[in-house]
């Protein structure tokens, strides 16, 4: 019965979402609340749980949301993103563009949602496109892929950030894994995929594309950008704080006996909320006052940041009552005590999961917050488990076959002008790809430590 309720429910926010086209919070709402009921639940009871599933994810996971965004907003609105694309360009040359869009993707779409990512690198790198001669689709499946594996394993991002949370993995570590696992997959799934891609939709890439639906391109000219150095050490402070202190952290020997005062403040500044806020301040300095904005107009575009992720926040913290909901029914640990005799891995049991639910339902988030739900109980069970390993096979497991019931599919096949059929051999091939090469690479490296 409660594989059959969890089926049921999967299915019902289906209807909701796709059929009805009910709002997605609104549909998981809905479902977390049935799915309660029908496992059991006491009915003073699900509420409750709705309500702090809700609430313990957006408490932590907010804080990053909020200052992640103002951070980015910032950044693009200073020019540092352009100057980041254009460095990189010119240090690879024409011939190497495939590689300059995916480092500049990757850098950027650190501190920026997926879809935040895409809409603010796909008209530089239309411009580059115009410069060369050439088809924006050339760096498509680059750019693509850089901005995927920031979203699937990289904190800050807010997906890894908020899966980590739910395990309890420490957010550092996280990232120094990530960037291991990273590097491997995106280089896979980027410039090389894309020779692949030109083979098997070499139409598409003599399209020219259009991207009149983002409006009025915002080009900066060279005098009014800032320099490559200040850009890239704003977009990548949250990540160097917490990689500096992780690194002390793993340094430090576990005898050392009283940490002392230093230590913790070093702790405290590495904690992924309180970096995330000193890299808003420096941004708001480095990208606006001591640029000459003023403070008026900076917190103008950080309202706009914010406004613009008020409905996935809502998004997120629904998936976060779903998962709630099948911890507190016993779903999760009926799953668990079913696989418990079987010789399976937690990491592989996250990541189909994960893929399960990303293929069902078409959000990564969705899919990574629900999929904590299922696993949580398992680890119980295998104490052992690197739990920063699982919140990576999470990951990447929700960045899986990207098709047409996800947001981002009908966003890159109307930028570029592709058919269905070439955004599946171009962006779902990639996104499985890439799920599937970082599953290995994950395995590897647990292998390894």
């Amino acid at each position: 019965m409660p594989l059959l309720i969890v089926v049921v429910g999967i299915a019902a926010l289906l209807l909701l979402t796709i059929k009805i086209k009910l709002n997605t919070f609104v549909s998981l709402v809905i479902v977390s609340i049935g799915v309660a009921i029908a496992s059991g639940m006491p009915l003073n009871k699900v509420v409750t749980s709705v309500e702090s599933g809700l609430g313990g994810t957006l408490g932590h996971i907010g804080l990053i949301f909020g200052f992640g965004v103002m951070l980015g907003r910032l950044l693009a609105d200073a020019g540092g993103a352009q100057r980041i694309a254009l460095t990189m360009l010119k240090y690879f040359g024409a011939r190497k563009l495939d590689w300059a869009v995916v480092c500049s993707a990757f850098i950027v779409g650190i501190a920026l949602f997926f879809e935040v990512g895409l809409i603010l690198l796909v008209p530089i790198l239309f411009a580059i496109a115009r410069e060369a001669k050439i088809s924006p689709m050339n760096m498509c499946v680059p750019m693509l892929a850089g901005l995927l594996v920031a979203h699937g394993f990289l904190p800050p991002h807010p997906g890894p950030t908020m899966i980590a949370r739910e395990y309890g993995a420490d957010v550092g570590v996280v990232l120094l894994y990530g960037v291991l696992v990273g590097i491997p997959v995106f280089i896979l799934c980027g410039p090389l995929l894309n020779k692949l891609c030109k083979r098997l939709i070499p139409e598409a890439f003599k399209k020219a594309g259009n991207i009149e639906s983002l409006g009025v391109e915002k080009n900066f000219s060279e005098a009014d950008m800032p320099g490559f150095a200040i850009s890239f050490f704003t977009a990548m402070l949250p990540v160097i704080l917490m990689a500096l202190v992780t690194i002390i952290q793993m340094a430090r020997p576990k005898d050392a006996g009283d940490p002392g005062t230093l230590y913790s403040i070093i702790l405290f500044i590495g904690n992924s909320t309180i970096a995330m806020l000193v890299s808003l301040l420096f941004a708001l300095y480095a990208m606006g006052v001591g640029r000459g904005k003023k403070i008026p107009e900076l917190m103008a575009s950080c309202g706009q940041a914010i406004a613009g992720i008020a409905g996935l926040l809502l998004i997120i913290g629904g998936g976060g009552a779903f998962k709630q909901v099948l911890i507190d029914s016993g779903v999760g640990s009926y799953i668990s005590s079913l696989v418990s005799g079987m010789d399976i891995s937690p990491i592989l049991m996250a990541w189909g999961v994960a893929a399960f639910f990303r293929i069902c339902l078409g959000s990564a988030t969705v899919a990574a917050i629900s999929t904590a739900g299922l696993v949580i109980p398992l680890l119980s069970t295998h104490p052992q488990t690197n739990l920063a390993m699982i919140t990576l096979a999470t990951g990447a497991g929700s960045c899986i076959c990207s098709h047409v019931n996800d947001a981002s599919f009908w966003m890159v096949k109307n930028f570029f002008g592709l058919t269905t059929k070439e955004t599946f051999l171009s962006w779902t091939l990639m996104s499985t790809l890439l799920s599937i090469s970082g599953l290995i690479f994950i395995f590897i490296l647990d292998m390894m430590i």
